[in-house]
């Protein structure tokens, strides 16, 4: 298995960091702009794009802050890979930002980049946050 090389973003949200993490931390939320269907049974969530579907564990989570899902294996056991979603609030200008930390093959990293870009212009439509 290739080794994976961890990266991190930020991208400037206009949201209330209450509402951001309704859309980082549930099904519904995530189906809105994540992926094209999410579901979770318990603290196993499934992630499906275009009919295929990866498996991740919510590995940690801080309400209102941020969340952290490790991706699973198809023997459904933990990889060691994840992505976490951070809600960051600048304590002078209130400025908020979501961090998102996640993997991908050296080879790949520019294209992985391109989609959190596009995955969080979408959340950001959906928010209102444009």
């Amino acid at each position: 298995m290739d080794v994976k090389v961890k990266y991190e973003l930020e991208f400037p949200i206009t949201s209330s960091p209450q509402l951001l993490y309704q859309y980082i931390s549930t099904p519904s939320g995530l189906s809105e702009w994540f992926a094209d269907n999410v579901n979770s049974r318990g603290e196993i969530f499934s992630f499906l794009w275009d009919g295929s579907e990866e498996k991740a564990r919510l590995a940690s989570k801080k309400s209102g802050e941020k969340v952290k899902f490790r991706w699973l294996d198809e023997d459904n056991k933990d990889t060691d890979y994840y992505f976490e979603i951070r809600i960051i609030v600048d304590e002078i200008t209130k400025d908020v930002s979501l961090v998102v930390v996640d993997f991908a093959d050296e080879d790949d990293i520019e294209e992985s980049k391109q989609l959190w870009d596009n995955q969080i212009s979408d959340l950001k439509h959906v928010i209102g946050s444009v």
